[in-house]
C-alpha cells in the first residue's frame, strides 16, 4: 500500500514514521510512504506557497495552485481517494481505519497556517477528517497517526496476525490489563490466574476484565458489545445456517447496520463486504438501501434478497455454496508431517496453482499468516487456507502428491488453528464440488440446511 503526504515539512514523515514496526515494515515494502514538498510545485519564482486572505484576518493561508499540483503529480491521473487532515473532519477511529486499509493508495494533505484555499479542498479531497478536538500548528502529525493506524493493519506488517484483533478497540472491547516481570512491585502483586498456566481460565479472565472496563470507561462502546453478544445468542438457534453472521460478530469483524426481529445488515469495513439476513421482504428493501457504496461483495442465505441485490444494485450471483461448520472443540489428528505456515518465499507457487485467487488477494492472505502449506521431497505441494471473511478455503493440492491424505491433514490443520484461535470453523463449498464436500463432512463438518449465494458487483472483486 502506498501512502502520499502532501506537506510544507516532508521532513517530519521519515522521522516520525521510520522507526519501530512502521519502519521495518517500510523497508520490508510492505507499505511505501511518500513525502511531497508542497513547495516544489509553486509558480511563485520566490519558493513562496501562501497568501494573506480574502476579506482580512489574521494568518495566512496556502494557495491553490502548488497544492492542486502536487496533488496532480502524486496521482498521475487516477482517482485516488484524499483525505484532508482538519479538526472540522469527521472523527478518525477504528472503522475508518479499517475502511482505509482497504484502498491501494492514499493521499494525505496537510494543512499550515490558517489552512488551505477552500476551492483547492473541494477539487481534490475526499474525506475531511480529525484525529480530536483540538488545533495544532500542520496537519503532519494527524497524518502519521493514522498512517500508523492503517499501516498496521495491513496484512504482514505486525508480523503475528493476531496482534491486531487482541487490542483495544476490537470487537467495541478495551483492552485488558497485562503485566511482565517482577511478580511483585511496590505490593501490588500480578494477579494469580495469570500464574496459573490454565490458559481456559486466564481467557475468561481477560474477557471479563475487558468487558468491566469498557462498561466502566466506554459504555458507548459497552452497548455495541452487548448488541453484538445478544445477536450471536439468537443467531446461534440455527447455528449452521447463521454461522458466517456469528462469526463475523464474534471476531469483531462485523458492524450491525440494521437489526429488527430476525433480520439482520451486518458490514465487514475490513474487506468491503456485507452479509444479509432478512425476515421480511420490507426489511430486505430497507437494508439494500444501507449497504454501503464501497461494498464489493454480499453474502446472503436468501434466494429472494440475492435477486433483490441483483435487479435493484447490479449486484451478480457468481457462487452458490454450501455451508458448514465444524461445532466440535477438539482438535483433528493431522496425519501428514511438514505442514507450516507459508511466507513470502511461497507467494509465487501459491498464485500460479490457484488461478481462482487474484495474485494481489493470495499474496495478502500470506502476509496475513492465513495459509498453510504442505512440503515434500523438498519442495511445496500444497496449501490451504483462511479467507478475508473467516471461512476455510483455497484448498489444493499439486496432481502427482493427490491420493495420499494430503488435502485432508491440510484441512485438518486449519481447523486446528482456528479452534486455537477460539474461533468455530466453517466454510463454504461450491455447488456441484461433491469431492471437496465429501471431504468436509468426513472431517466432521456439517451441512447447513440451505445454500448460501456470493454476489458481486465487479467480476474482478469475485477472485477475493
Amino acid at each position: 500500500m502506498k501512502f502520499h503526504i502532501l506537506t510544507l515539512f516532508p521532513e517530519m514523515v521519515p522521522a516520525g514514521l521510520g522507526a519501530s514496526v512502521i519502519g521495518r515494515a517500510i523497508e520490508r515494502k510492505l507499505i511505501e510512504v511518500n513525502a511531497v514538498n508542497i513547495r516544489d510545485y509553486t509558480s511563485d519564482r520566490h519558493g513562496s506557497v501562501d497568501d494573506y486572505t480574502y476579506g482580512g484576518g489574521a494568518g495566512m493561508l496556502l494557495q491553490a495552485q502548488p497544492v492542486f499540483d502536487a496533488h496532480r503529480a502524486v496521482a498521475g491521473g487516477k482517482t485516488l481517494r484524499t483525505i484532508y487532515v482538519t479538526p472540522q473532519g469527521k472523527p478518525f477511529n477504528q472503522r475508518l481505519a479499517q475502511e482505509l486499509a482497504r484502498e491501494r493508495e492514499l493521499i494525505f494533505l496537510c494543512g499550515h497556517y490558517e489552512g488551505i484555499d477552500e476551492r483547492v479542498l473541494e477539487e481534490v479531497v475526499t474525506d475531511y477528517v480529525s484525529v480530536g478536538d483540538y488545533v495544532l500548528t500542520g496537519g503532519e502529525l494527524p497524518a502519521m497517526v493514522m498512517v500508523d493506524a492503517i499501516a498496521r493493519l495491513l496484512p504482514g506488517v505486525l508480523g503475528n496476525q493476531t496482534s491486531a484483533h487482541r487490542e483495544s478497540f476490537h470487537n467495541d472491547l478495551l483492552e485488558y490489563p497485562q503485566y511482565t516481570r517482577p511478580e511483585e512491585w511496590r505490593g501490588r502483586r500480578v494477579p494469580p490466574v495469570l500464574l496459573s498456566g490454565n490458559r481456559k481460565r486466564i481467557e475468561e479472565w481477560r474477557l471479563n476484565q475487558a468487558r468491566e472496563r469498557t462498561e466502566r470507561i466506554r459504555p458507548d462502546l459497552y452497548q455495541r458489545y452487548l448488541q453484538k453478544e445478544e445477536a450471536i445468542r439468537r443467531l446461534a438457534r440455527k447455528k449452521r445456517n447463521n454461522i458466517h453472521l456469528m462469526e463475523t460478530l464474534a471476531r469483531g469483524d462485523g458492524e450491525i447496520l440494521y437489526e429488527r426481529g430476525d433480520s439482520l445488515l451486518v458490514c465487514n469495513p475490513g474487506c468491503d463486504f456485507c452479509l444479509i439476513e432478512a425476515g421480511e421482504r420490507e426489511d430486505a428493501q430497507a437494508m439494500l438501501s444501507l449497504i454501503p457504496q464501497s461494498c464489493e461483495l454480499v453474502l446472503t442465505g436468501q434466494r429472494f434478497v440475492a435477486e433483490m441485490l441483483c435487479a435493484h444494485l447490479g449486484f451478480f450471483v457468481f457462487h452458490e455454496c454450501h455451508q458448514l461448520c465444524f461445532t466440535r472443540r477438539e482438535a483433528l489428528p493431522v496425519r501428514y508431517g511438514d505442514i507450516r505456515e507459508l511466507g513470502e518465499a511461497d507467494i509465487a507457487y501459491v498464485q500460479e496453482r490457484y488461478r481462482l485467487l487474484q495474485p494481489r488477494y493470495a499474496k495478502e492472505r500470506i502476509r496475513a499468516g492465513a495459509m498453510y502449506g504442505a512440503f515434500a521431497e523438498g519442495r511445496q505441494v500444497g496449501f490451504a487456507g483462511i479467507h478475508e471473511d473467516g471461512s476455510m478455503g483455497m484448498l489444493y493440492v499439486d496432481e502427482e502428491f493427490r491420493g495420499r491424505g494430503i488435502g485432508a491433514a491440510l484441512e485438518a490443520y486449519v481447523i486446528n488453528r482456528e479452534l486455537e484461535a477460539g474461533h468455530i470453523p466453517y466454510a463454504h463449498v461450491a455447488v456441484g464440488n461433491e469431492d471437496s464436500l465429501r471431504l468436509q463432512e468426513k472431517l466432521g463438518l456439517y451441512r447447513a440446511d440451505r445454500t448460501v449465494w456470493w454476489l458481486g458487483r465487479d467480476p474482478e472483486s469475485c477472485g477475493k
